[in-house]
């Protein structure tokens, strides 16, 4: 398997983990789910980088740079 398909799919897993972080985000600060205020900012960093990581994934791969295997 071609080094840009590994890379894509792993920017779409990625960017699905992004939108399971998101929702986890929303039910603590509604108050579904237990956690504070220092869960939503831990949560909020990790979200940053992890969809930051799906962008850039994405990116290489759509230019077809291979940055896994430097």
């Amino acid at each position: 398997m071609p080094a840009a398909n590994i890379q894509s799919l792993l920017a779409l897993g990625l960017f699905l983990f992004s939108l399971l972080l998101s929702r986890m985000i929303v039910n603590i600060s509604s108050g579904k789910w237990p956690g504070g205020q220092l869960w939503i900012t831990y949560l909020r960093v990790l979200l940053g980088f992890v969809f930051a990581a799906a962008i850039t994934f994405g990116m290489y791969a759509f230019a077809g740079i291979d940055i896994l295997g430097r």
